[in-house]
């Protein structure tokens, strides 16, 4: 029987894979004049395995297991940080430093941390969310503030959002709900004053998180439900979603999609293209199970469409299926799971 190190590896290939596919499909749809692969590409990188991917809008980071830096896809607001605005149809080097630790890219720009604990962004930044206190997009890495206790950053459509190692919420960019206002902030802002906050999800124009404890929370825009406390209230300050505590992981978009401890999967909020998985496009206010399945391990929300992966290795998508981007050699979209990779 595999060791759970070696599952862990497993799953986290299969994320690498995944996220090349939804760049690839995306990528193309977006920058060529004609899209005739439904398959995703090879993609050849020099030295080194890939141990972190992150994809935008159209734009994708990864970070190497010698912790060097690498960028492809579109550099309109210079996301890539290669100090240029030229679109990289291949895999480019960024920098010499090999110290890069996590990174996070939003619709145009990337955040990542260092293994110092230093914060530094880069692309994009109209709304702010890079939180150098401007709004002048940067086209190369520029660090966030002297501190270096970043302990994890998630980049949303146009604020972003990190914990520091002592357990506080931090959040920057464009329309926040946050300590009772909607504001705009250039820089990082903490939220409340408690700490024990555990991970976060910065999706289109809200928040989600988890505690230490299990317990999740949700604020911001709620139009679709998409903050899971049952109504479509705004809300400015984080909200407790139900009562129990055994949320093990999440990711949003305007969507939301969530494991738990138990490993079984739930959904919530805009369900337009059916990316919620429960056989509808109803939206829903507050959190709905899918199936009855407890073996799911990873999911990813993306823009109407789900990805997930199972504890057998098993990829599986539902929602829009633009561009081909389940990789499954159709554009046929799906409001219920449907496996699109055995993992074997």
């Amino acid at each position: 029987m595999r060791s759970i190190r070696t599952r862990r590896i497993v799953y986290s290939a299969i994320t690498v894979i995944l996220i090349l596919m939804l760049t690839y499909v995306y990528f193309v749809d977006k920058l060529s004049t004609r899209d005739d692969s439904r398959f995703p590409a090879e993609f050849v990188m020099p030295g080194g395995a890939l141990v972190m991917v992150s994809a935008g809008q159209v734009h994708t980071m990864a970070i190497q297991e010698d912790g060097s830096l690498w960028a492809w896809g579109n550099n309109e607001y210079g996301q890539l940080g290669d100090g240029t605005t030229t679109n990289r149809s291949i895999p480019i080097l960024i920098g010499t430093e090999k110290n890069w630790a996590s990174i996070s890219t939003g619709a145009d720009s990337t955040i990542a941390i260092k293994t110092d604990g230093s914060l530094w962004a880069w692309g994009c930044n109209d709304f702010g969310q890079l939180g150098d206190g401007t709004k002048t997009d940067r086209h190369a890495p520029i660090q966030i503030g002297t501190e270096k206790n970043w302990a994890s950053i998630s980049a949303g459509w146009t604020h972003s959002v990190a914990i520091k190692t002592d357990g506080s919420l931090w959040v920057w960019g464009y329309d926040l709900y946050i300590n009772g206002m909607s504001t705009t902030q250039t820089s990082p802002v903490r939220v409340g004053n408690t700490t024990g906050w555990a991970s976060v999800s910065a999706g289109h124009s809200h928040t989600i998180a988890i505690k230490s404890d299990g317990s999740l929370w949700g604020w911001g825009l709620n139009h679709y439900g998409e903050t899971g406390d049952g109504t479509t209230t705004e809300r400015y300050t984080p909200v407790r979603i139900g009562n129990t505590t055994d949320w093990a992981s999440i990711s949003a978009s305007q969507h939301t999609v969530a494991i738990k401890t138990d490993g079984s999967l739930w959904v919530w909020g805009y369900n337009i293209a059916g990316q919620l998985g429960d056989g509808t496009t109803t939206n829903r206010h507050a959190p709905v199970q899918i199936g009855t399945e407890k073996n799911w391990v990873s999911v990813f929300a993306g823009n109407n469409c789900t990805f997930a992966i199972k504890t057998n290795g098993s990829l599986w998508a539902w929602g829009a299926n633009r561009g081909a981007r389940f990789g499954n050699g159709t554009f046929n979209a799906s409001h219920i799971p449907i496996e699109v990779w055995s993992g074997q």
